[in-house]
């Protein structure tokens, strides 16, 4: 019997949280599963098989603490998904800049540390657009997510300035598919594709977490959202236990990465009937992989299709 912790935060209550699926599924196989906040102290991590960040959504108010929880239950010999060097890669959003050197079609993106007033008003001229998003390098949940238009009166470029002071911080054109068409994510666990949802902001807003009521809906996938994503995952040295590949349309039509999420991604389990069993199977593929004294996730390959 596998005994798995899921990685957790302390305060759950602000969020929409469906891992009880996969906790059920589980458990039917055998397994024992037990949820941790990351914050706490003196559990003794060697008592699991496999630790799995799940639902951490914190970690970015303390990115180096996070990181040094991770690095410890990795130094015990646990396996920890995903690796400690995956997330300290992707808890920066100038990870895309790797994924775009590498081919994969990323959402124009001006990068900077601290603003001035004359960096905002210069985004619209660069970009060819009447508005932008800003929100910093390291941020989850559309945390200090601004959407910023050309003709931003003086007080609220004064409080961005304000609010990135000494702060990595990226920029882009505002994506105007996403209030229409939406955002697009598509699940792999442990290198396979398992399913595929559409986010959508609710009306008059432009985030489509469902913190800020955004609407979700499982679809099926097409040939051309499979590609993108696939060529996304390609793109990595290491296949992860669980991501999730975020795209919009552009406005020639490219399908372009707004996001991988690699480290806690949120798994909708509930928008489709197999991803529960998608990623226990993945995780009895790494785990079995450990215990009988193999790499688990091997590092390169090419996504591949559940079926």
């Amino acid at each position: 019997m596998f005994r798995v912790a899921l990685l957790t935060l302390d305060d759950r209550s602000a969020y929409v949280i469906d891992d009880d699926l996969a906790i059920a599924e589980l458990r039917a196989r055998g397994w024992q599963v037990a949820e941790v906040p990351w914050r706490r102290a003196g559990v003794q991590w060697r008592s699991f098989d496999a630790v799995v960040i799940r639902t951490t959504w914190d970690y970015q108010h303390d990115l180096d603490g996070f990181l040094s929880v991770l690095a410890d239950i990795e130094a015990t010999g646990v396996t920890l998904a995903n690796p400690v060097a995956l997330v300290r890669w992707n808890a920066r959003k100038t990870y895309l800049r790797d994924l775009a050197a590498r081919g994969v079609d990323i959402v124009p993106t001006l990068w900077g540390t601290g603003l001035s007033a004359t960096e905002v008003r210069r985004w619209g001229d660069a970009f060819g657009c009447d508005e932008c998003v800003v929100k910093p390098t390291v941020s989850a949940n559309a945390h200090d997510t601004y959407r910023v238009a050309r003709d931003l009166d003086e007080a609220a470029v004064a409080h961005l300035v304000e609010r990135f002071t000494g702060r990595e911080w990226m920029a882009q054109p505002f994506v105007r598919s996403v209030p229409t068409e939406g955002e697009y994510s598509v699940f792999y666990f442990g290198g396979m594709r398992s399913h595929a949802i559409v986010k959508r902001p609710k009306p008059g807003d432009f985030r489509v977490q469902e913190e800020h009521g955004g609407l979700i809906a499982g679809i099926a996938a097409d040939d051309v959202l499979v590609a993108a994503a696939d060529r996304v995952m390609a793109a990595l040295d290491t296949v992860p236990l669980q991501a999730r590949v975020d795209l919009v349309r552009l406005d020639d039509g490219t399908l372009a990465l707004m996001e991988l999420e690699a480290i806690e991604p949120s798994l909708y389990f509930r928008t489709d009937s197999l991803a529960a069993g998608h990623f226990a199977d993945a995780l009895e593929r790494l785990v079995g992989g450990a215990h009988r004294g193999q790499r688990g996730i091997e590092t390169g390959g090419t996504p591949a299709a559940h079926g």
